[in-house]
């Protein structure tokens, strides 16, 4: 039997508090609350989609702007997955997902490597979504990326809809992390040459 790969993390800091409880092989459960609507509905849907359980609440200081809130939540799920993963024995390591939502089509892809990158190639026609600066997507997923020590490639091959990007980009994101966390019997230790992830 699988050991439970699960995190709690807690990060206080003078611009934000964040308690996150992670659960990498749940069912897609969530309680979301960062005080930006549109961010928690991204979040949700990360949750549901990569069918992982999660609870977070994050008070930040929105008086300020969204940026502090976003980015951090970002470093405290990146450390959650890192944390949660383990040694990784076992996992696929790769996941990838083209996932169309309406005009939208986005493809992302992970390599769970121990070494953090981001590549994201993606535009927005409004500078917010809701109360969230969609600049502040790009923090989010940097910020994952390095604190979770993975490779993340984002790609928005079209749309025009700035919400069914975003959502886009969420919920592919979730599914190729999802398949990059599965294990296959045929990997009996982690899937390098070098013997370590």
């Amino acid at each position: 039997m699988k050991d439970k790969r699960t995190a709690v993390i807690k990060r206080s800091t003078g611009e934000t508090d964040i308690d996150l409880e992670l659960n990498l092989d749940g069912s897609g459960k969530y309680e979301v609350e960062t005080g930006i609507g549109f961010f928690d509905h991204m979040l949700e849907g990360f949750s549901k989609h990569g069918f992982f359980d999660m609870k977070l609440n994050v008070t930040g200081d929105l008086h300020v702007d969204a940026h502090h809130t976003v980015e951090d939540t970002g470093i405290v799920l990146g450390n959650a997955i890192l944390k949660a993963a383990g040694d990784k024995k076992g996992i696929k390591r790769y996941g990838s997902m083209i996932l169309p939502m309406d005009d939208a089509l986005v493809l992302c892809a992970v390599d769970l490597c121990g070494r953090p990158y981001l590549s994201y190639e993606a535009s927005f026609s409004t500078e917010k979504i809701g109360y969230l600066d969609t600049e502040l997507i790009h923090e989010f997923f940097y910020a994952v990326s390095y604190s979770a020590m993975m490779n993340i490639h984002i790609k928005v091959i079209s749309g025009t809809n700035s919400h069914h990007i975003a959502e886009a980009m969420f919920k592919a994101f979730a599914k190729a992390l999802d398949t990059a966390l599965e294990h296959d019997e045929r990997i009996s230790d982690v899937l390098s040459t070098k013997g370590k992830l």
